[in-house]
Formats: structure tokens, C-alpha cells, sequence
């Protein structure tokens, strides 16, 4: 996709049981949830986290917190499956060490967007952003370092995992509305967990 920034065709695969367990088990404990942004629009995709930090957003804007705002609890354990993949995605995207702390996950349903932004919160930009995909296929917007440039349209697909750090890290990018052509396992769904350093 750029310099610093690839798609692993497939990586997840052979871990795709694990990571859905894993899925369940951070639900469990942290409900999906509809955020609202900073202007007090409803967020298409809804939203939890794993890690021992947890992004979320509302009128007072976006954020990490080491605490579900819902429960008060802190944000499950981020899934020994989780980890692991993130860590082999970004040691063959030339990112070795990597070791994430903060995990949020996101569910698509059929129509679901997410608009061009900037992942700008962490405190270590020299960390990549490793991103999963589950479930139905998507399609994954890759810009440019301002809001109005081209972006890139690339599918991503069950298993695969997108990798951008170091000159591509603050590139803009986001998904456009999912179509409802439904996955074998998971229906109508399209899950995505991007793993980070944040703190």
C-alpha cells in the first residue's frame, strides 16, 4: 500500500479459531457499544476493546482510558491469539518488537462505514497499527497525509492483516460501506481488531 504499509493476504487463517474465541471471551466482558462522536453523532461501527488500554470517544472527545466507562472494570486482557499475530504481522512488515498494549474491536454490519481519519492518539507513532479482518469482506481506504488526497481502495478479505507504520503511519484511511455478501462462518458480520501501542 505504500513504503511502510502492507496487506498480509491470509496471515490470520491458520489462527482463526483461536482469534474468534478470543473475540467471544473480550465481549463477554466489554459489550459492543455504539459511541458518539465529540459533535454527538452515533458511530456507525460499534465498538469495545481488549488491552490494557481502551479507546473510546464522546462529547469531551477521543481518548485512551485504562477503565470501560459502562462498568468502571478495566478493559479485559487482550487474547494471547491477539498478540501473537500482531506481533508476526509486524515482524514481517519490517516492524519487529512490536508489542501492542491497547486493542480496539470493531463489528460491521451490512451498510457500516468508517470515514477517512488518522489513528493520532498514541503516544509511540514509532509503533505500527496492525489491523485484522474477520468475517465478511470490506473495503479498506489507504490516502494520503491530508484528508483530500487520493485514497487507495484495496479489499481485504477473512484472514487477512493490514500493516502501516514509520513514513505511512498518519496516513489517512478508512472502510467504505460494507456490502452484505455474508461470510461462512460469521453471516453478516465483519469483525476488525487493530492492535496499538498507546501508551
Amino acid at each position: 500500500m505504500g513504503r511502510q504499509a502492507w496487506i498480509l493476504r491470509g496471515l490470520a487463517l491458520p489462527v482463526t479459531d483461536a482469534l474468534l474465541r478470543g473475540v467471544d471471551e473480550v465481549l463477554r466482558q466489554a459489550p459492543l457499544r455504539h459511541m458518539l462522536t465529540p459533535g454527538g453523532r452515533r458511530m456507525s461501527v460499534a465498538l469495545t476493546n481488549c488491552g490494557a488500554l481502551g479507546w473510546t470517544s464522546d462529547e469531551h472527545g477521543y481518548r485512551y482510558t485504562r477503565t470501560d466507562p459502562l462498568s468502571g472494570n478495566p478493559w479485559p486482557a487482550m487474547p494471547a491469539a491477539f498478540a501473537e499475530l500482531a506481533r508476526l504481522a509486524a515482524q514481517r512488515a519490517g516492524f519487529a518488537g512490536f508489542e501492542p498494549d491497547a486493542c480496539p474491536l470493531n463489528r460491521y454490519e451490512p451498510g457500516s462505514r468508517l470515514s477517512l481519519h488518522q489513528d493520532r492518539n498514541e503516544r509511540d507513532m514509532d509503533a505500527p497499527i496492525v489491523s485484522v479482518s474477520l468475517g465478511m469482506a470490506a473495503v479498506f481506504l489507504f490516502g494520503g497525509h491530508a484528508r483530500t488526497d487520493p485514497a487507495q481502495r484495496h479489499p481485504l478479505f477473512h484472514g487477512d492483516v493490514a500493516v502501516w507504520g514509520g513514513v505511512d503511519r498518519l496516513r489517512y484511511h478508512g472502510v467504505l460501506p460494507v456490502k452484505d455478501r455474508p461470510h461462512p462462518v460469521l453471516g453478516s458480520r465483519r469483525i476488525n481488531f487493530t492492535l496499538r501501542k498507546a501508551g
